[in-house]
Parts: structure tokens; C-alpha cells; sequence
């Protein structure tokens, strides 16, 4: 296959991020103002500054609020997936809970851009095996929550991968399709290299290295964001927070985006094409079953 990025974007906004949840619980979030749009809108025109698609994992909670930024997300080409309804993290829901807030943000995003909803991606990437069925048994026909950060307090543990389409995609036993985020290997390290918080972190040309490294034996560059790292204006909390929440947070906000624009530039030169996560899986399994 080409050499490929796949960028995707966790829709959600400021204050519903799990390292602002002490000062902000769900019951609080109406009262809050909401910035989606802001960041959004400005990661919509990096991508069509530089014509690449990609994929969104949006919350039901955004898209009941501005159903009309979503249907705009589509109506630009790019993918519409799921985050669930609430951003409650999967692992603190019981397993009706979880189906019940998949089920809904499916339904609700298909109705509105018209389209099937075929990716799902867990709040935190704080999902099991067990809830894991749950995603295929409503529908969907990837997941990409698989991140395998091993100290990370909140990443989920996975298992049951088979075979390999592609270095980090895998079709699962019993069905379905896992995206995983990807680590570069030095040595006996690995370290993170596929976005959020690291891209932020990390200077530039090393996150872009590290994930050039991460890519292994042709598979895909995968990345992931969030709108709000997009909005270096946003209102800071007030309140204790652990230092390290807040760092993580706040941390290089003003550098998202040109930092997104260089990481586009740079996989450009190198020949990459961009993709959605559903076109590329697309091309995965398709000729695999011409073949049979």
C-alpha cells in the first residue's frame, strides 16, 4: 500500500476532558461556554488549506448542541465517527450503560450527515474487552481505542487481536477492525508517538521523527488530536487541579496549530497520502476478499 497518514480528531470540547473532571462534572457542563467551533473550524482549515481528509470521532453531546459543525465536517469529506454520547470513560459504565450511550451517539450521527457511523473511539481510550464486543455487537466496524501506553493510569487493556492487515490494524477475533495508536521503539523504550498531549510536548521535528519511526514495515502514521488544542484562548479553570493535569492540559496550546500545518508539509514531502480511517480500512479489506 501507499504510504499513508491517517489524522482523526476526538470531538469534544474544553471542559469535558478527563483532566478538568474534578472541576468540571458533567452536571456543571451547560453552564459552560462552549468553544467546540473554535477549534474545530480551525482544524477544518488546515485540512482544506492542504486538501487532506480525515476522521472524526465526535461526541453526541457536541453534536445534539451544533448538529450544523457536523454536518460541515462531512460535508467537507471527512469521516464521521463515533466518542460516545457522555465522555464517561467506558471502564465506570456497566456494560448496559455503555451500549446504551454507543447506541445513541450512532444513531444520532447518522442522522445527521446521512451516512453509516462505522469507527468508534472510547473517552480516554479507557476501554476493555468485554465493552470492546459491545462496539462491534451495535454496528460498528472498527475501534480505535487500543492505545498501549503501559503507565498511562487510564488506557484500557486489549486483547484478542488476529490477524494483521496491516502493522497497528488488525481484524479481531469474533470480528471487527482495531486501529491502534502507535509507540516508536528505542531500544527497550517505547515511547508515545501518536498526538494528543506528546505532539504538544514533544519539539516539533522529534514528534515528527518519532512518528516516522512508529511507522513499521509500510503501515499507516496515525495521529490524534482534539479541537481544543486548537484554541489557545480558552478559559483556564480555577480550582486545584494536580499540577501535572494542568500541564498536560495547557501545555503549548498556541503551537497546535502550526505545528499541525508542519506535520502535514513534512509527511507531504516525504510522498504520504491522507486518508480517513474508514477509506483506509477500505482498501485493506477489500482486495483481501477479491482474493478469497
Amino acid at each position: 500500500m501507499r504510504q499513508t497518514v491517517l489524522l482523526s480528531f476526538d470531538v469534544e470540547d474544553w471542559f469535558q476532558v478527563e483532566n478538568l473532571r474534578s472541576l468540571h462534572p458533567p452536571d456543571s457542563w451547560e453552564a459552560q461556554p462552549l468553544r467546540i467551533e473554535i477549534g474545530t473550524r480551525r482544524v477544518l482549515e488546515i485540512l482544506n488549506r492542504h486538501q487532506v481528509k480525515a476522521t472524526f470521532f465526535t461526541l453526541g453531546w457536541i453534536a445534539r448542541r451544533v448538529p450544523r459543525l457536523i454536518r460541515d465536517i462531512a460535508a467537507e469529506g471527512h469521516e464521521i465517527a463515533s466518542h460516545g454520547s457522555s465522555h464517561v470513560m467506558p471502564i465506570e459504565q456497566s456494560i448496559e450503560q455503555f451500549r446504551l450511550d454507543i447506541r445513541e451517539a450512532k444513531a444520532l450521527l447518522e442522522d445527521l450527515v446521512g451516512a453509516p457511523v462505522r469507527g468508534y473511539r472510547a473517552p480516554s481510550f479507557a476501554i476493555d474487552d468485554a465493552r470492546l464486543r459491545v462496539v462491534f455487537e451495535e454496528g460498528h466496524l472498527y475501534d480505535s481505542s487500543h492505545n498501549p501506553v503501559a503507565l498511562h493510569d487510564r488506557y484500557g487493556k486489549l486483547g484478542g487481536f488476529g490477524r494483521e492487515l496491516a502493522p497497528d490494524v488488525h481484524e479481531l477475533i469474533g470480528g471487527g477492525y482495531e486501529f491502534s495508536i502507535p509507540l516508536a521503539r528505542l531500544g527497550p523504550l517505547a515511547i508515545p508517538a501518536g498526538g494528543g498531549g506528546y505532539f504538544r510536548l514533544y519539539p516539533g521535528p522529534l514528534f515528527r521523527a518519532l512518528a516516522r519511526r512508529a511507522r513499521r514495515n509500510g503501515g499507516p502514521v496515525v495521529l490524534y488530536l482534539h479541537p481544543w488544542e486548537f484554541d489557545p484562548d480558552q478559559p483556564r479553570v480555577e480550582g486545584e487541579l494536580p499540577a501535572s493535569y494542568r500541564f498536560r492540559h495547557y501545555q503549548n496550546l498556541g503551537r497546535t496549530s502550526p505545528r499541525l500545518d508542519q506535520f502535514i508539509r513534512s509527511f507531504s514531502r516525504r510522498g504520504f497520502g491522507f486518508t480517513s480511517m474508514g477509506a483506509y480500512l477500505d482498501e485493506l479489506v477489500e482486495p483481501a476478499r477479491v482474493a478469497v
